[in-house]
């Protein structure tokens, strides 16, 4: 559900950010582990370096569970009991977990409940701009052959609340103001049952929508946290191949053509147009046509015998 964070504070930034009270009531600032692993970034996604908050009793045995360690953690749980050499190669989706079923499966058996990942959820702030914290649990995975550890979280997950519903049926389990995060971080005191009992929906958060420059994890800018307007029509531009293809459309195209009608056979006479007919003058009757000329000739030159006698 949860599929995009953003913590772009610089790191010394971040850590007054997290400024807390120990159980004394001192004023603290949480110290780093792995510092040099923090990278800021407007657009993170799975299996990427995110900022977790947890207690230093987790690293500090007989420490004081009220004080608190930033430690940069892959986001995408990588249980201890895996055994492949490759925890890329774990099958199965440990991005999120359900406050649900987070006591049931065996992916989340064995991690630690106290973390509370820090960073500004991508579209969703703190009405008063303070962190976006939301709980979750980490474990520490050993390769089979040695090597470094590898420290990984999950965020868990509730129904959504009212004003998130017609986006998602899912979010984060976000822990409203520091009495709830103290209270999550500080297993040392704080019983795993009444942890999970700050685990629910909140109406305290405001959203909006942002950009598709998001969609892609390699876009770290800005772009990805600026509000868009939904509204807004966009003119779409073809791309180079697009105009390409209409471009041979419009001139290269093969043309339908329709069935030939099959044409009757000319006639071997002169065909007159009418244009020629009206400017050619019709003939001038001068005595009688050409027959009756000769007609005419042939008696006039008739023998006398053959001429009737006149009585």
């Amino acid at each position: 559900m949860c599929g995009r964070t953003s913590c772009h504070l610089p790191r010394d930034v971040l850590t007054r950010a997290c400024a807390y009270q120990n159980q004394q009531g001192q004023q603290r600032l949480p110290e780093w582990r792995d510092a040099d692993k923090y990278c800021p970034s407007y657009n993170k996604s799975p299996q990427s370096n995110s900022p977790v908050l947890l207690s230093r009793l987790h690293f500090e045995k007989g420490a004081d569970s009220s004080e608190r360690i930033i430690a940069p953690m892959q986001w995408g749980l990588v249980p201890s009991w895996f055994k492949e050499s490759d925890p890329s190669k774990l099958q199965f989706n440990t991005t999120n977990c359900r406050s649900d079923t987070i006591m049931e499966k065996r992916s989340f058996k064995s991690a630690s409940i106290g973390t509370a990942s820090s960073p500004e959820d991508w579209e969703k702030i703190w009405n008063d701009w303070r962190l976006l914290t939301m709980a979750g649990i980490f474990d520490c995975w050993e390769p089979p052959e040695g090597g470094d550890c590898l420290y990984s979280y999950t965020i868990i997950t509730v129904d959504s609340c009212k004003g998130l519903n017609d986006i998602h049926h899912r979010m984060p389990a976000i822990l409203d103001g520091e009495e709830a995060v103290s209270k999550w971080l500080d297993f040392g005191t704080v019983s795993t049952q009444d942890a999970l009992k700050l685990i629910h929906p909140t109406e305290n958060i405001t959203f909006h929508p942002v950009s598709t420059v998001v969609n892609n994890s390699q876009n770290n800018t800005p772009k990805c946290l600026v509000p868009v307007n939904l509204l807004v029509k966009k003119d779409l531009k073809a791309s180079g191949s697009s105009q390409k293809m209409l471009q041979w459309l419009a001139t290269k195209s093969p043309k339908k053509e329709g069935p030939k009608i099959p044409q009757k056979a000319e006639l071997d006479v002169p065909q007159w147009s009418i244009q020629s007919l009206q400017k050619r003058p019709f003939p001038t009757k001068r005595g009688g046509t050409g027959l009756e000329r000769w007609l005419k000739q042939e008696k006039e030159e008739e023998p006398v015998a053959k001429r009737p006698h006149s009585q």
